[in-house]
């Protein structure tokens, strides 16, 4: 009798069908731990640069943030949330003179839209607090994930990894955790943060981001990190000088 055909191969003898490997990381673990140990010797008390006063106007900041900075999203909201810091105020206040006060920042005739959907809401179903979950968070209009998660994270002390186009981008580009999308790169650094560094991860990443690794070009001389780097970017192997940073600095 014939032995039959191996499972899972095609005519020309290979396998198919089989799961994809995830490519192994370039990191050891000692390797990732000692960079988040730098970045927190860097900046011990991270925070996020968005201004807010409670968790309902970090809400609408960070929903405002989307394709926007977060000098131009602050230089807004400053005088609106001195009128409106509540669901109740911002509804009171109307979409109309919502739009007036973000008329500076990108998309802002949704964005108007989204803040007062965003606060009916809240009230409708939430009793005009902010939820702490995900799931819950993310059925507000203008909210997602990386939205959620950065709520989450600054207004609940939950541990999340907001993925942001800075995030996306030292995932990438050091090597640390690819992928193509940001909810990629959000389960890959979720496999490899220590997990006593992960509350400030997001923070420290998205200053490094911002402030050393930039978009255009990374300014590795600034660097603490460029001797573990693994990037094929990076222009140096010396890593700077590795101090607490001065607290008016950067996001600090």
């Amino acid at each position: 009798m014939d032995n039959p055909s191996p499972k899972n191969k095609s005519r020309s003898g290979k396998r198919t069908g089989t799961v994809a490997r995830r490519p192994r990381n370039p990191y050891s673990k000692d390797e990732i731990r000692e960079i988040f140990r730098r970045f927190s010797v860097q900046r011990p008390e991270p925070k996020g640069e968005l201004e807010h006063v409670n968790p309902f106007t970090l809400v609408v900041a960070v929903a405002l943030s989307a394709q926007a900075t977060d000098v131009g999203v602050n230089r807004a909201t400053r005088a609106l949330f001195e009128v409106a810091d509540t669901p109740e105020k911002m509804l009171a206040l109307g979409e109309d003179r919502v739009r007036d006060y973000i008329k500076t920042i990108g998309l802002y005739r949704n964005k108007a839209k989204n803040v007062i959907a965003l606060s009916q809401k809240l009230l409708d179903d939430f009793g005009g607090e902010v939820p702490k979950t995900r799931e819950e968070l993310t059925t507000l209009p203008g909210v997602g994930r990386k939205t959620a998660n950065v709520v989450m994270s600054m207004a609940f002390g939950i541990p999340t990894l907001a993925v942001d186009t800075h995030v996306l981008r030292l995932g990438n580009r050091m090597r640390l955790a690819p992928g193509k999308t940001p909810d990629e790169v959000e389960a890959a650094f979720l496999r490899i943060i220590p997990e006593d560094y992960l509350f400030h991860a997001h923070h420290w990443l998205i200053l490094h981001g911002r402030y050393c690794c930039k978009a255009r070009k990374p300014e590795c001389e600034r660097c603490v990190v460029a001797d573990l780097c693994k990037s094929g970017e990076k222009t140096t192997d010396i890593p700077a000088t590795l101090a607490e940073m001065p607290a008016q600095e950067f996001g600090v």
